[in-house]
Parts: C-alpha cells; sequence; structure tokens
C-alpha cells in the first residue's frame, strides 16, 4: 500500500526567512505599539520617611485628638505612675492612640495594637511605637479608668476655653424626656424646671 509517487525525501512545509524579513516585522509592530511608561517603582529599596505628620491632612480628627491630649497637664497623668521598674509607653500616647481607635469605632485591644502597625494616622500617633494589645488594654482598664475623672475635667475646661460648649445648663442623668417613640416616656417637671 505504500505509493511511491506520494512520499517524498525532503516534506518540509516550514518557511525559511532572512534576518532582513523579521527585522521588517518587528519594526512594523513596533509603529503600531504605542511606548508603556510607568512610574518608577521598587518596594525593596531602602527609604527614608522624614516626617509622617505631612500625610496627615490639617482637619483630620487625628489632629484633634492630639491637640486636646497634648493640652493635659502632665501632672495629671503623672499622679497614677510609681515609678521604678522598666519604663513604661508615655500615658499620653497611649491615650492618644485609645481615644483615636475610639473615635474610628474600633474598641478592642487587639484592633488597637493592629492599627499602631498598619494605620498612618495611628503610627503618627504612636511616634512610631508599637505597644502590644495587652500593654493597650492594662492601660485602659487600670490606669485609665483611675485617671478617667480628672481627664474628663481637663477636657470639658478645654471645651469650655475654647467656646464649644458652656456650663449655663447642666442636666443630671437620669432625666427623663418625652420622646415620640414612646407615649409611656414622661417628664420629670423637678429636674428640668429652672429656679428663677
Amino acid at each position: 500500500m505504500n505509493n511511491q509517487m506520494t512520499i517524498q525525501e525532503n516534506y518540509n512545509t516550514q518557511l525559511e526567512m532572512t534576518l532582513e524579513g523579521i527585522q521588517k516585522i518587528e519594526v512594523q509592530k513596533n509603529k503600531k505599539r504605542k511606548k508603556l511608561v510607568f512610574q518608577p517603582y521598587c518596594n525593596r529599596q531602602v527609604m527614608s520617611i522624614l516626617d509622617i505628620e505631612m500625610y496627615i491632612p490639617e482637619n483630620h480628627v487625628a489632629r484633634l485628638v492630639d491637640e486636646m491630649v497634648e493640652s493635659i497637664p502632665d501632672e495629671v497623668l503623672y499622679t497614677h505612675y510609681v515609678g521604678g521598674g522598666r519604663a513604661p509607653y508615655h500615658p499620653k500616647m497611649l491615650l492618644k492612640v485609645i481615644l483615636y481607635a475610639y473615635t474610628q469605632k474600633v474598641y478592642s485591644s487587639r484592633k488597637m495594637a493592629q492599627m499602631v502597625k498598619e494605620n498612618l494616622p495611628m503610627m503618627w500617633l504612636a511616634g512610631l511605637q508599637t505597644p502590644d494589645h495587652r500593654t493597650i488594654n492594662d492601660f485602659r482598664s487600670v490606669r485609665m479608668s483611675n485617671m478617667m475623672d480628672s481627664v474628663f475635667e481637663q477636657f470639658v475646661l478645654q471645651l469650655v476655653e475654647q467656646g464649644f460648649i458652656d456650663l449655663d445648663h447642666i442636666f443630671v442623668d437620669g432625666t427623663k424626656i418625652e420622646a415620640n417613640a414612646n407615649k409611656y416616656t414622661f417628664v420629670w417637671r423637678k429636674s428640668v424646671r429652672e429656679d428663677i
């Protein structure tokens, strides 16, 4: 079944092309394609960030937290420390970290510790220090609970001095005010009425 007429020794369908022909095709392809230009990028190089504060916008809440905590006198915070042993983190830094986390609706100490490592405003407030979750939780539960009354008093005084609040009308907790939501709520007239 071997047909001698159809069998050829040099059966090759590959076309050969000269070097000049290949270069002409490449030049035509390059004319059709636009030149690609990217921004320089290398995440493995050594970088020096001189000032993180320049990356925080002027009206950012982290700046307000920083300003309010810095306005607290040091004596208010230092009275809750005994001294001795290993040097603790600065109470103003820990207070800034916790207050800023509260403004971002973060209440978990583990998430706060993660924010200190990953969130730029939090890194700025912490001064690139990285307290762990246990340190944040200990400060919040032990030290901050003791100093909260004096810190709150300082915040209220600052708000009064800056004109954000006035102390003309003071309401005590437990005052009931009638609302449209519930017809069984009522107002205690004695607690709301002003004595003239």
